[in-house]
């Protein structure tokens, strides 16, 4: 090939990738949620794929895949080309995943780049009230007082809501029996009928449950109250420090995308997140809004791995 060809080819190289970042998008845009609409992490992906679609003139389209723990959904994103028309919405379960499955064919943190981590949705301790207990202290002694008798409930071995329960035995020392479902909507049935006694689940879940009086919230599971139940104390502020499992959601891409479209979805992820619409709408569900930079989710995903894989430990729970 003559070098004035080379030159050309060289020339349009550097044009097109500077215009493709300054560009972006030029086609619909899909996020990928791994659970079933309606949960927590698909109505923010809505929330911000609509915002998304307003302020970059393109559609973004929530597309959801779920299955295996979120992997399947996971590994669609992993696979996908690095160009910044797929985004993964990543959440809690990507950081338990790792501690649960031995084979999974992608690395969360090597084959992803993060955008922002969007925000949390706070989880609460909920039991049935024919219990008789009225607080957190009450339960912890209930639970002394009858070692094996007391169960929680969870969606699944190895869920987080499984694994916040095992947190919350093993810090206290307590003998609670953990009783797994196939689902979490199984689970809070059996809740309500009594056949368990106690579940870590999101707060927007049960709060019709909480304020009819079928269940009673006795914990806030995060570092701080939810603006869901002001009034509802923290494990941290009564019977563990520093005790936190609440449900994180954020977003990235595959690793090797363009620095310049994942600079420019942070930008607008970030507006998107700090509009006050957007927050009322989700503050509704019990999310609150994040934002932040890439490095900051990349760093938060780093920890929170290491936690999950230290909860697993103590629950004894060995990879697939």
């Amino acid at each position: 090939m003559k070098k004035n060809q080379l030159f050309v080819l060289f020339f349009l190289f550097i044009f097109t990738s500077f215009s493709y970042g300054i560009d972006y998008p030029i086609k619909p845009v899909k996020i990928i949620v791994g659970f079933t609409p309606g949960s927590g992490a698909d109505v923010l992906a809505r929330v911000v794929s609509n915002k998304l679609s307003e302020s970059m003139n393109q559609q973004f389209i929530v597309e959801n895949r779920p299955g295996a723990g979120t992997n399947i959904g996971t590994n669609a994103v992993a696979k996908s080309p690095a160009d910044g028309y797929t985004i993964l919405v990543m959440t809690v379960a990507n950081a338990i995943n790792p501690s649960l499955y031995s084979n999974l064919p992608f690395d969360i943190e090597k084959d992803f780049s993060p955008i922002v981590l969007a925000g949390f949705a706070s989880n609460v301790l909920v039991i049935n009230p024919n219990l008789g207990v009225k607080n957190i202290n009450e339960f912890v002694e209930l639970a002394k007082s009858k070692p094996g008798k007391l169960t929680f409930g969870s969606s699944g071995s190895g869920t987080s809501p499984h694994l916040a329960g095992e947190l919350f035995v093993s810090k206290l020392g307590l003998n609670i029996v953990h009783v797994p479902y196939k689902g979490g909507p199984q689970a809070l049935t059996d809740l309500l009928g009594g056949q368990i006694d106690s579940l870590f689940v999101i707060t927007s879940t049960v709060l019709p449950h909480i304020s009819s009086g079928k269940l009673k919230a006795i914990a806030v599971a995060g570092p701080k109250r939810t603006p869901l139940l002001p009034d509802l104390p923290t494990l941290d502020e009564t019977v563990i420090p520093n005790f936190d499992v609440n449900t994180w959601i954020g977003f990235a891409v595959p690793a090797g995308t363009p620095n310049e479209i994942i600079v420019k979805l942070n930008q607008e992820m970030n507006k998107a997140l700090e509009s006050s619409d957007a927050q009322k709408k989700l503050l509704a569900l019990g999310i609150e809004t994040v934002g932040g930079t890439p490095n900051q989710l990349k760093a938060f995903l780093k920890e929170d791995l290491k936690k999950w894989a230290n909860v697993a430990k103590i629950a004894n729970i060995k990879p697939d």
